[in-house]
């Protein structure tokens, strides 16, 4: 199968879920595929009620995949995410059983309504593809893709995410009200999860993973490289940052610009294709000297992004 019908495969995802379950999301599914293209790990902060879970509910549907959820509150254990060792009184020995992180898809509800303690047992699984628990490591399946949703962090009973959790994301990004005719369809037709149950498979693991290998493949040019790395450095300079973009988030740019260009078809990016998801992948990584939300430190790329000039590719 050719670049462009790999891309035309999950194009088919996309335009599936959009089209026929989550009219009014194509934002947030886009990402979502791109994150699941890369490898990636997405966070989706919005007000409760507007479809967070649904939509990862509807990505490990039509992928196929294994799926697991876990309701973050303030009495959550790590243990409960990543398993625990229990005595077994007929065989005399412990034996280990996973936690829902064990699955292609883990779903952390509410991340933020988690004690800090508990959110930090996700750096190595995030990081890694693994959890050490008790001194022994295990593997977690691959694909491996953490979707996270959070309330708006002046909601009560909230944590705010450390710095180093956020910087484990591939992009954050919100879903917002549906416009008033869909909306209206929405509240006329009542709830979906039964139809999102039923969803058919559209790619499978194996799908996914070549898919994956074909996202490296596409083609980075110098003068895009150098257009990130002038967006990064502009970063550091910025009078409303007090820390910029890391070498970490230069490096997931080009992978979401990658699996952006993957998803139109080409294997080539072009600016575009970095434009288009520079604010999701890099706001939620800045530290501003302002208490700013996400609205206004996307703001603030933006205006970055329309100080430098486009190369011609």
């Amino acid at each position: 199968m050719t670049l462009s019908s790999r891309g035309h495969a999950f194009s088919n995802v996309f335009e599936s879920l959009s089209q026929d379950y989550l009219q009014g999301k194509e934002e947030v599914l886009r990402l979502s595929v791109i994150a699941l293209l890369v490898g990636g790990h997405i966070l989706v902060e919005d007000l409760p009620g507007l479809g967070k879970t649904t939509v990862a509910l509807a990505l490990a549907g039509v992928t196929g995949l294994t799926f697991g959820r876990v309701q973050c509150t303030s009495d959550l254990l790590p243990s409960d995410i990543t398993g625990l060792s229990i005595f077994n009184r007929e065989e005399g020995h412990f034996s280990f059983q996973p936690g829902p992180i064990f699955n292609n898809i883990v779903l952390l509800d509410e991340i933020n309504r988690a004690m800090p303690r508990t959110q930090s047992a996700m750096l190595e699984a995030m990081e890694e593809c693994r959890v050490t628990i008790e001194g022994i490591t295990h593997s977690l399946p691959d694909p491996f893709m953490v979707f996270a949703t959070q309330n708006p962090s002046d909601q009560s009973g909230t944590f705010l995410l450390p710095e180093s959790q956020l910087d484990r994301f591939l992009i954050c990004t919100g879903i917002g009200y549906p416009a008033e005719h869909l909306e209206r369809l929405i509240i006329s037709g009542g709830g979906i999860r039964e139809r999102i149950d039923k969803i058919s498979p559209l790619v499978s693991s194996a799908d996914i993973l070549s898919a994956r290998r074909q996202v490296q493949s596409v083609y980075l040019s110098d003068k895009v490289i150098s257009y990130i790395h002038s967006l990064v450095l502009a970063t550091r300079s910025h009078d409303l940052i007090i820390t910029g973009l890391s070498t970490r988030a230069a490096i997931n740019l080009v992978q979401a610009a990658k699996a952006a260009a993957y998803l139109a078809g080409r294997d080539y990016v072009a600016p575009d294709d970095v434009k288009s998801i520079a604010v999701p992948v890099s706001a939620h990584r800045l530290v501003m000297r302002n208490d700013m939300t996400a609205n206004g430190r996307g703001g603030v790329i933006r205006t970055i992004i329309a100080d430098i000039a486009l190369p011609l590719v």
